[in-house]
């Protein structure tokens, strides 16, 4: 789990927009910089050896000017009262030291006369150097300049000049560009990401308000954005907020009148339930009344006794069982519990009376001997509604078909009836997945509406088996909890 965690966080279609763009940013500014500074790094080097060929080559000009008569006379005092004198005239090229050769090589004289004494040869490790023989060789790993200038009399080769120049502080001036360079880079880049990063979470903030509403209204009642935060927004955001608000109230509203759709469908099946089960009430009680005349007129008699009690005992029993089943339906603080076969059973006695009003065979086959692991008051709410809306479609002496029964562990109901089949749209609705967020239309009543919520809340599934003039079949399938689930409940 933390694996996929960093994974999640690793990968940068998961990052939030307020950071992806200040990053963006960032890494053009990076670029841009990183191609600026080489750009004026090139120009400063090329420049800084353009200045230093254009010097080098004025101070070899005048010194070789000056040296030719003395290195054509060998005069060594000349050349040396001449170097000495370049000295302070070439301050600016930073002048380690310079030497004068002849034709043979043999130094004539030298600005540092103790390390280059006259008349020796010149070390080749010095003149390794200038061995390319261009008038200009730089050595920037030892901040060095290396100069070299043939001297020619009357188009002849009398001897050379050599010279070392310190090249350190034009080095200095490029690391001191380059970090300048990039110090202001990394402050623009910075200041440019937080402004950025700032831009964005202003811009995105009505992206969050609108994100943090649809979340309230996945876990409830939809809330409408204040009009205080509408009125603060750009024209565009005003008016998808605005637009989200009329959504808003039409839901709130639909969902309300849904809710009083409802409860206006249960009290109108409990009227129905109701007349039925008065009438049905009523035939034991006029059996129970003419027991009781029979007891008074003729209760000395043992067999009248009998067959009275007995006649009570049936009428009383039939009116217990009668409650019983209404209670069990319509008890609102019932506790979760598994389904039985008795509580399928009591359902046929609160049809029964419908179908007798109805003038419908009332079919019944029960084949559920051990409880079933599914929730008992949903299930029987879901099948009642079935049976009601199959009396309700089936045509005067008709039949009416209730068969439960338990296949792979699963609750199977089917509810057959005699009617005149159902609609495609009917018969879509049902099977479709999540479809009882809302009734089905105005047309059609709310007892399947009823039945399609109530499986949704208790993941079952409607399977319309049969739907044609003859006819429908309508099977209700409900898998059992998991038992980790029912230990929870």
């Amino acid at each position: 789990m933390n694996q996929e965690i960093v994974v999640s966080r690793l990968d940068p279609t998961t990052w939030p927009l307020s950071f992806k763009v200040p990053l963006l940013v960032a890494v053009l500014m990076f670029a841009v910089s990183a191609v600026v500074s080489n750009r004026v790094l090139s120009r400063l080097e090329d420049s800084q050896e353009q200045n230093l060929q254009q010097l080098a080559s004025a101070y070899l000009d005048g010194l070789s000017a000056s040296l030719i008569p003395s290195v054509s006379r060998a005069d060594v005092w000349e050349v040396f009262d001449t170097l000495d004198r370049s000295r302070e005239r070439y301050k600016g090229l930073n002048i380690r030291w310079t030497i004068v050769t002849n034709i043979e090589g043999k130094i004539l004289a030298a600005s540092d006369p103790a390390n280059y004494p006259s008349d020796t040869a010149a070390e080749k490790t010095t003149l390794a150097h200038f061995a390319d023989s261009k008038e200009v060789t730089l050595d920037a790993g030892n901040a060095t300049a290396f100069l070299m200038r043939p001297l020619s009399y009357q188009d002849r080769e009398i001897g050379k000049i050599y010279a070392e120049a310190d090249i350190g502080s034009l080095l200095q001036e490029r690391r001191d560009v380059f970090r300048t360079l990039l110090v202001t880079n990394l402050l623009l880049t910075l200041l440019l990401a937080t402004v950025g990063y700032l831009a964005i979470r202003r811009m995105i903030r009505p992206v969050r308000i609108m994100s943090f509403h649809l979340d309230q209204a996945s876990q409830g009642k939809i809330e409408l954005i204040p009009e205080g935060v509408v009125t603060r927004q750009s024209s565009e955001f005003r008016r998808l907020f605005s637009r989200y608000n009329i959504l808003s109230q039409a839901v709130n509203e639909r969902e309300f009148l849904s809710v009083q759709l409802a409860e206006e469908e249960k009290v109108a099946s409990l009227g129905r339930l109701a007349s039925g089960m008065a009438h049905e009430i009523n035939n034991p009680l006029g059996g129970m009344f003419n027991a009781l005349d029979a007891l008074k007129k003729h209760g000395t008699r043992e067999q009248v006794r009998v067959t009275s009690i007995r006649l009570l005992e049936h009428g009383l029993m039939g009116i217990r069982d009668l409650v019983r089943s209404t209670l069990a339906s319509y008890r609102a603080d019932q506790r979760p519990r598994d389904l039985t076969m008795a509580d399928l059973d009591d359902l046929r006695l609160l049809v029964k009376p419908e179908a007798k009003r109805m003038g419908l065979k009332l079919e019944w086959k029960n084949e559920i001997a051990e409880a079933v692991h599914v929730p008992a008051v949903p299930v029987r709410d879901a099948v009642l509604n079935l049976l009601l809306n199959a009396c309700a479609s089936s045509a005067e002496n008709g039949s009416v078909k209730f068969h439960a029964r338990v296949e792979s562990g699963a609750l199977v109901v089917d509810v057959t009836d005699q009617g005149g089949g159902l609609p495609a749209h009917v018969r879509e609705y049902l099977e479709r997945d999540g479809a009882g967020s809302v009734p089905l239309d105005k047309r059609s009543g709310l007892g399947l509406w009823i039945v399609k919520r109530l499986c949704d809340e208790i993941n079952g599934k409607l399977i319309v088996v049969k739907s044609s003039a003859s006819g429908t079949i309508i099977r209700l399938k409900v898998q059992p909890k998991p038992l980790e689930l029912r230990n929870a409940a």
